[in-house]
């Protein structure tokens, strides 16, 4: 079985692969597992990265994703994408381990009052500035400044422009209601401008002096 990306597939085909990989991880085929891992470990890792911030906490975690993928695999039903699924598995064990720690959890950050008060259309025809900057960026800057803004804010960024998915499906995955996906995207994308202002400031000021 060979596994495509999901921007490659027509609805049917999707529907398709998605009940194979159900009747797969069932059976709990090895073959099909190690596709799996080829196939998403990159943006499993890079997920990882941006909520944990830390790459050795990212790699355990990448670990325990695909442990909890291996042993629940009966419960995929193949009805939403895999990376969806795969991908709220890797969320949940971030909000597991930070609780662990003490430390304030994705669920437990709390949005700005009156976060979903205000209506708004989020306006993603054109490249966005953080769209624009992580065009021309490597990936250790891009990270460097999604790493500044809220944990909940960072996510949803990461959804969208690194994962692509649809901000019903990052409703979906992350059980939170439209509007606020919505707002945390408008807001996480305000919260950047500054970020990457300053970088960009910084930067030209090192080239100034050399």
């Amino acid at each position: 079985m060979q596994v495509k990306t999901a921007q490659t597939m027509t609805v049917e085909e999707t529907q398709r692969e998605n009940a194979a990989i159900a009747y797969g991880l069932k059976r709990q085929d090895p073959e099909l597992l190690d596709l799996l891992i080829e196939q998403y470990q990159h943006r499993l890792m890079r997920y990882l990265l941006f909520l944990s911030g830390r790459r050795e906490v990212a790699e355990d975690l990448f670990q325990e994703t695909w442990m909890r993928v291996l042993l629940r695999g009966a419960q995929y039903n193949g009805k939403a994408r895999f990376d969806t699924w795969l991908f709220t598995i890797a969320r949940n064990l971030v909000i597991d381990l930070s609780r662990k720690r003490t430390m304030a959890s994705l669920d437990a950050m709390q949005d700005p009052v009156g976060e979903d008060e205000r209506p708004f259309e989020v306006v993603l025809d054109a490249p966005s500035p953080f769209q624009q900057f992580q065009s021309r960026e490597d990936a250790a800057l891009v990270a460097e400044v999604l790493l500044k803004i809220e944990p909940n804010y960072r996510e949803v960024l990461t959804l969208r422009f690194h994962e692509e998915m649809s901000l019903e499906e990052i409703a979906t995955m992350t059980r939170a209601p439209l509007s606020t996906v919505k707002s945390r995207l408008y807001r996480g994308l305000a919260s950047l401008k500054p970020e990457i202002e300053g970088l960009q400031a910084r930067r030209a000021f090192a080239e100034a002096a050399r």
